[in-house]
């Protein structure tokens, strides 16, 4: 992935295949559900051992039930129930003006807010990425914000995570991430949350996620959120992470594989193909694989020229016009939840041993990782970002990758090395070809998978704390 607008290291560098505080704004046709939700193999079993295992470093919490909407606290909002419970707008809280800062426009906006309760981390945190699963009709948007409590007792700001809207016509703002939000203590960079000095020992204790739903002024349209959450860590700074121990192994799901490469110049206005679309080229594969995919009409605006134009579209709608690219994690999170019954959320694993058993529940894992091309053997390439999907594991345990940096579509699929991608993967601390020291993604992961999970990938999913 590329961009040319701040963000972390390893988020904002592009990838090398040869080698102030913002105030928040006032305090899609789907394709036949598939089979692939209920995998045929076996269900996995709980060991003794990871019944025992010690608490994690990795905090995911949500609210998606009718009775978590019911207990945070809305301001013009209602609880919409059903088969997916969310919140939408009853009665405006208030209008107020926005000036989208990729159009110039400023246009006046009716609002509602839902406030969650306050969530307490078992382990104190030093990043958080906030991620939500929404319906947005034309003319409609919605703000997620964070406000947490510091482990002295201090606060932070409400943070803005994100102003989204799943459409860009002229009824739309354009989607995007918010620069320039810090309180000398804690930062945003694009879509995370971070302490800007961990080694001192701070550390956010506790927060709490706010979303404003937006409207045209004088309709009945509303935003609906289904899924609002957050996953927190404090993940020791480390260049080796302990090895994993082939368990689950000997399957592969039946994944899509889609080539970014073949992109390589298209629509410069979405960040120009190629490597800049590792992650929207990941979140496409997984769409399909679940059985959805755009309409025809849906992609009409695609060149009939170019291949795959399901990864233009994926592009398009990912893109977010502050970070200038496709890379924002929640935004392709939130892309992939537009489709009929899929859920999309953005955390962190913590071994391949929980992807093993993800991957034998039948649910791939897109994984994001920063290598140089001596570290993962059959790369070919080294980078300092980038959005892989992996489908499955070999009998011996190595992991079975569909990496979108790829000359075509038929050589996708990769064998990496199992103890070479799991520390490429899993570690906070890299080398770069300079030897600088530069950060990791310390298991960054996109989970997709249907609103209804199967029993087996539903007891998989929560064993590893997601509901």
């Amino acid at each position: 992935m590329t961009s040319s607008a701040p963000r972390r290291t390893v988020l904002a560098a592009a990838l090398a295949a040869a080698a102030g505080i913002a105030a928040p704004l006032a305090q899609a046709a789907d394709e036949p559900h598939k089979a692939a939700e209920d995998p045929a193999e076996p269900p996995a079993t709980t060991s003794d051992a990871e019944e025992r295992r010690p608490k994690s470093p990795v905090d995911y919490h949500a609210w998606t039930t009718a009775a978590d909407w019911n207990g945070g606290t809305g301001k013009g909002t209602r609880v919409e129930h059903g088969a997916r419970p969310g919140v939408r707008i009853a009665r405006p809280a208030g209008t107020a003006d926005y000036k989208d800062p990729h159009t110039g426009k400023t246009a006046a906006w009716e609002y509602a807010t839902w406030t969650s309760p306050v969530h307490t981390l078992a382990v104190p945190a030093t990043e958080a990425v906030a991620s939500w699963n929404a319906h947005t009709p034309p003319g409609t948007w919605i703000t997620v914000e964070l406000h947490g409590t510091y482990s002295d007792g201090g606060s932070t700001p409400w943070y803005v995570m994100g102003r989204w809207t799943a459409g860009d016509t002229d009824a739309d703002i354009r989607r995007t991430s918010v620069d320039d939000q810090k309180d000398g203590r804690s930062s945003i960079s694009t879509d995370t949350f971070a302490v800007d000095d961990p080694a001192g020992g701070l550390r956010l204790a506790s927060y709490r996620l706010r979303v404003t739903l937006h409207r045209k002024p004088g309709t009945t349209l509303t935003p609906t959120v289904w899924r609002l959450g957050a996953m927190a860590s404090d993940l020791p700074d480390r260049f080796e992470v302990p090895a994993s121990k082939p368990a689950q192994v000997g399957r592969e799901l039946a994944v899509p594989r889609y080539s970014q490469e073949i992109h390589k110049g298209q629509y410069p206005e979405y960040d120009n193909g190629g490597e800049a679309w590792c992650s929207p080229t990941s979140s496409q594969m997984i769409v399909e694989y679940w059985g959805r995919k755009p309409t025809q009409q849906q992609l009409s605006w695609v060149d009939p020229a170019y291949a795959d134009p399901q990864v233009c579209h994926a592009a398009r709608y990912t893109f977010d016009y502050q970070y200038d690219g496709c890379g924002n994690w929640p935004f392709n999170a939130a892309y992939a939840a537009t489709y009929r019954d899929l859920q999309g959320l953005v955390t962190r694993l913590t071994s391949l041993t929980d992807v093993e058993r993800l991957i034998h529940a039948g649910i791939p894992v897109i994984t994001s990782q920063s290598f140089l091309k001596t570290e993962l053997d059959g790369a070919g390439y080294g980078t300092a970002g980038h959005l892989m999907t992996i489908i499955g594991f070999t009998k011996d345990g190595d992991v079975i990758a569909n990496d979108p940096n790829s000359p075509d579509d038929k050589s996708v699929r990769h064998i990496y090395k199992r103890r070479q991608f799991e520390n490429v993967w899993l570690r906070t601390k890299r080398h770069d070809a300079n030897g600088q020291v530069k950060s990791a993604t310390g298991g960054v992961c996109y989970l997709y998978f249907p609103a209804k999970p199967a029993p087996t990938q539903h007891r998989v999913l929560a064993e590893l704390g997601v509901r």
